[in-house]
């Protein structure tokens, strides 16, 4: 049997490496007004290659628009609900991503616990973490974050002697209003688009900076009959029930959203079969009644709610995103299953030629693959959200060979993927010095003209997110959304 509360923990343990406990608790929070705006992004290398140098420069005047975030909304960040959060102190800017390489490095769990602790002074957590220091700080994951803290906080490297520094700094950013300071003045994101991971879609105070996507994992995971069943009032007693449930979700928000996400991958290969309604309805009846379901039945229920869930988003244009490959946190990534990931993508898009499926995360590490399925399917698009942290070069290389391999319109290539907005920045600048990397060493090569190369960086930094989310039209009626 499976139980909704299972979906709740993998949701927050199992998928981001306990994502959900890994921010912070506000209180008292200083006036954003007080902070002058004085950082600009910085460019990890500067070009004197007049070539270089062009391309340098507009990839980073460009606008990015960042297709994939976790973040709370400012208020839930700089509130003090334990839930949320749990270490108001420098050390949240590890919490995500950067504590499994911690850990992985050989950190002690007791150790580990201490450092993410509220109970320890922020100024002796450094000697925690200073042993493994110099192992982690040059992985994607570390880089993102040393960034983050010489553009937020002036300081060029942590130690013993600048953590006083950097907890002040700390203090002093996050406030009122530091999310529109840190993502649109600082990084230069036009606009996000967040899965929300503690409810299925967020009324966000920011619409058109936060725009939101539609989650479908509960509608087809489990299901999960308390998050997307309770809100809706729908007494559930069959999979019609279910399926009204569902279609209440995708009429309350459907056309609010920019796309419907599912991170199911975490749980199970994307091999979705075509179960028809009378072939469900008895396994889902099972369900609600709490009885075992077979491995065999579990997917079936699954596999048949999947494609409710999608047929719905296709007819209202929603894309469908799909997590694939890499798995967040440590200790649990079975790579002979995340191998069939391609496998499957490619018979997702021929059983459903309408509806536009976002392959995320490049499906590291096995992206060259994934290049194939965009190359082949008309409806395979690539995002390349969390790549430029998990791998930066393999990200940038990716980046390379997608260009002269598939269409360039259907390539998103940045999404920061934190539930903290502080390391968006230091994942942005990787991003943008990666694409300035790919562009550069494809006109060196002799693959691209100067000119061809600099006509892409709008489209794969922006112009394809605005017309494969349809953007334009999202962005006016948010404007004016008033939700209930």
């Amino acid at each position: 049997m499976i139980h909704d509360d299972r979906f709740n923990r993998l949701a927050s343990l199992k998928i981001m490496g306990s994502i959900m406990s890994a921010t912070t608790a506000f209180s008292t929070v200083p006036s954003m007004s007080a902070i002058p705006i004085t950082n600009k992004p910085i460019r990890i290398r500067k070009s004197t290659n007049k070539m270089i140098k062009e391309i340098e420069t507009s990839v980073w005047q460009t606008p990015l628009i960042d297709t994939h975030e976790h973040l709370l909304e400012e208020h839930e960040r700089l509130s003090a609900n334990p839930q949320l959060v749990r270490c108001d102190d420098w050390t949240l800017v590890m919490s995500m991503y950067l504590d499994s390489d911690i850990f992985t490095a050989g950190m002690p769990q007791e150790t580990w616990n201490q450092f993410f602790s509220m109970k320890v002074d922020p100024i002796d957590k450094w000697s925690l973490l200073a042993p493994y220091w110099l192992a982690i700080k040059n992985t994607g994951y570390g880089q993102a974050v040393s960034i983050t803290i010489k553009e937020l906080y002036g300081v060029e490297e942590l130690s013993k002697k600048t953590i006083k520094t950097v907890q002040q700094k700390y203090e002093e950013t996050r406030g009122h209003g530091f999310y529109k300071r840190i993502l649109r003045d600082l990084a230069n994101i036009e606009s996000c688009q967040v899965n929300c991971l503690n409810r299925p879609f967020s009324e966000t105070t920011m619409p058109t900076l936060l725009m939101q996507d539609l989650s479908i994992w509960g509608m087809h995971a489990g299901p999960n009959f308390k998050q997307f069943g309770e809100p809706t009032g729908i007494k559930i007693d069959s999979l019609s029930d279910w399926h009204q449930v569902i279609s209440w979700w995708f009429a309350k928000y459907g056309k609010y959203a920019t796309a419907v996400k599912s991170q199911h991958a975490y749980n199970r290969n994307i091999d979705y079969e075509k179960i028809s309604a009378d072939e469900a309805a008895p396994i889902f009846k099972k369900r609600i009644e709490e009885q075992t379901l077979t491995s065999k039945e579990q997917k079936a229920l699954e596999d048949h709610l999947f494609w409710f869930a999608v047929e719905r988003a296709t007819e209202l244009n929603l894309p469908v995103k799909l997590h694939t490959g890499y798995h967040a946190g440590h200790g649990y990534m079975p790579l002979s299953r995340l191998l069939q990931n391609p496998g499957s993508a490619t018979d997702l898009c021929r059983m459903a030629p309408d509806t536009n499926f976002i392959f995320m995360h490049i499906c590291y590490p096995y992206y060259e693959e994934l290049i194939s399925i965009a190359k082949h399917y008309p409806n395979a698009y690539v995002d390349m959200c969390w790549a430029w942290i998990i791998n930066p070069i393999a990200a940038k290389d990716f980046l390379k060979k997608y260009l002269v391999s598939a269409p360039a319109n259907k390539i998103l290539t940045f999404g920061g993927d934190y539930v903290q907005v502080e390391t968006v920045l230091g994942h942005s600048n990787i991003a943008r010095h990666g694409i300035s990397l790919a562009l550069s060493e494809l006109v060196k090569e002799g693959w691209f003209k100067l000119d061809d190369a600099l006509e892409l960086i709008n489209p794969i930094m922006n112009g394809n997110a605005r017309r494969i989310f349809n953007l334009k039209e999202k962005s006016a009626l948010l404007k004016t959304v008033q939700w209930n």
